[in-house]
């Protein structure tokens, strides 16, 4: 019987040590030797302070900063869901139009985008299309005392591409073009101050 035992426990130890240890281990050197930042959340640096993540949408309300999509996760990491309704469910179809009509006013005359009033699957798309960034730009503009035609020209730098030129869509990063327009004009928010975060009911965190 020992000499059964002995094999299978020693390549149980030795697995366990390999796959376990040594090469989560190395994976993670790895990573942080050639991607350090991605590797660590690719977060976001203001001032010193983190802000957010590249990766993770934020609760931007604030009439003065763009707006991500919505999140049935309320943009929080730890609960990260859609909301499991389907194209026959009343709630979802009064969610919609209600949210349809409150971009409608904001905005006549002009159709609301999708992705504005419908949830990902995880909760915490932090991009948008650049149709629903510059949908925004009249009710930011006006927040801001800025001219329509500067704005969605922010938004025009700010387009990321298609991945090697056929992957994926043209998308706008919500952080980094909330960031980018507070450089280009400070909000006028209580308790901000120029080109910094502000709470995160009212934008970054």
């Amino acid at each position: 019987m020992l000499s059964q035992i002995r094999p299978a426990f020693v390549m149980i130890t030795a697995m366990t040590l390999l796959t376990g240890v040594l090469y989560p281990l190395a994976m993670t050197g790895a990573a942080q030797a050639l991607f350090p930042a991605e590797a660590n959340g690719s977060l976001v640096m203001k001032n010193g302070q983190v802000i957010g993540s590249s990766l993770v949408a934020q609760a931007f309300t604030d009439p003065g900063y763009f707006h991500p999509r919505p999140s049935a996760a309320s943009y929080d990491g730890g609960a990260s869901s859609g909301s499991n309704l389907g194209p026959t469910s009343a709630a979802l179809k009064q969610r919609i139009e209600t949210d349809v009509a409150r971009l409608a006013a904001d905005n006549p005359g002009v159709p609301v985008p999708i992705d504005l009033v419908t949830t990902s699957g995880s909760g915490l798309d932090p991009e948008i299309s650049p149709a629903a960034a510059t949908f925004q730009a009249p009710r930011v503009a006006r927040a801001r005392g800025l001219e329509v035609a500067a704005v969605r020209a922010l938004v025009g730098r700010i387009v990321v591409s298609r991945s090697f030129g056929i992957l994926g869509e043209p998308r706008v990063n919500v952080l980094a073009l909330n960031l980018a327009l507070n450089e280009l004009a400070p909000a006028s928010i209580p308790g901000s101050r120029a080109g910094e975060p502000v709470a995160a009911n009212g934008g970054m965190r």
